[in-house]
């Protein structure tokens, strides 16, 4: 089984180096060329573009990060690509524009899955993923083997849609944990704690949480480069959740005081830089200097 990979960016090119060591043979496309190198140098197959990809996989995955992106993907997909072939959408997108490339694709014959993932880039390099499975059964049933290639586990949610609206709720606690933990490792570091010793106690109790032992140890280390995810990036995320929760009619307070911290981080320059640097914002506004 061949498989394809649309955008080679930080999730897209841990999740190909990792089907690639899993034994399947996969081709990549990316805008940035040199993701396409590293795709090569990791032993997979760069393509020139999209619907080059999509000429010979069985099964396409996409990772990608916009509305346009996914458009265009979409477009280019279906047609050159064969009918029947299983296309599985990994981005963190609106639903309503995952439908508008469900119903594209569909018409072509292509069976388009909805896959958000939820963990990390860190994870991802680790095959420490979870796959957010929605759509087609017997589709989602015949990739299960691909998904195990870079993950550790797959949900099936049910109906197309259904995997975004579950990783909508797992963002929203994520953007809140993610700034409590930088709070939390404020409040000790500036009562003279040391930040490590915050990190290996807190983890060990209660308090803790996913985001806590992912995303302290770089606050307490100040190691905001490489991301695990970039800031401009999970603002976009951030929209998603925000926009999703109004049209429902669900206030998310916790969630609406997060997202100026996340927004002062990139009004600083650090779009580029892992969300972990909220820890930076919130070490300013208590006047706390390392």
């Amino acid at each position: 089984m061949e498989l394809g990979i649309i955008g080679l960016g930080i999730m897209g090119s841990a999740i190909a180096r990792n089907c690639i060591r899993a034994g399947f043979p996969v081709a990549g496309f990316d805008t940035d060329p040199a993701r396409c190198r590293e795709l090569e140098a990791a032993g997979g197959t760069p393509r020139a573009s999209a619907a080059e990809v999509a000429a010979t996989a069985d099964v396409v995955l996409t990772s990608l990060p916009s509305i346009a992106a996914l458009e265009q993907t979409a477009a280019a997909l279906a047609k050159t690509a064969r009918p029947g072939q299983i296309v599985c959408e990994l981005s963190t997108l609106p639903i309503e524009v995952k439908q508008r490339a469900h119903d594209v694709l569909a018409k072509a014959g292509i069976v388009l899955l909805d896959c958000p993932l939820s963990g990390t880039g860190a994870q991802a390099v680790n095959a420490d993923l979870v796959v957010l499975a929605s759509g087609d059964t017997a589709a989602c049933e015949k990739v299960q083997p691909v998904f195990a290639g870079f993950a550790r586990l797959t949900r099936y949610v049910g109906p197309f849609g259904n995997g975004m609206k579950m990783k909508i709720v797992a963002n929203l606690l994520v953007a809140i944990h993610n700034v409590a933990s930088a709070e939390a490792m404020v409040l000790g570091m500036k009562a003279g704690l040391d930040p490590q010793a915050i990190v290996d106690v807190v983890s060990s109790g209660a308090g803790n949480s996913r985001v806590f032992e992912l995303r302290a140890p770089l606050m307490a280390a100040q190691t905001y480069e490489p991301p695990t995810m970039k800031c401009d990036i999970w603002q976009k995320d951030m929209a998603i959740i925000g926009a999703y929760a109004a049209s429902l009619g669900v206030a998310a307070p916790l969630f609406a005081a997060s997202a100026p911290i996340y927004n002062a981080a990139i009004g600083q320059g650090r779009g580029g830089q892992d969300t972990a640097a909220v820890c930076a914002i919130l070490e300013q506004m208590a006047g706390l200097a390392r």
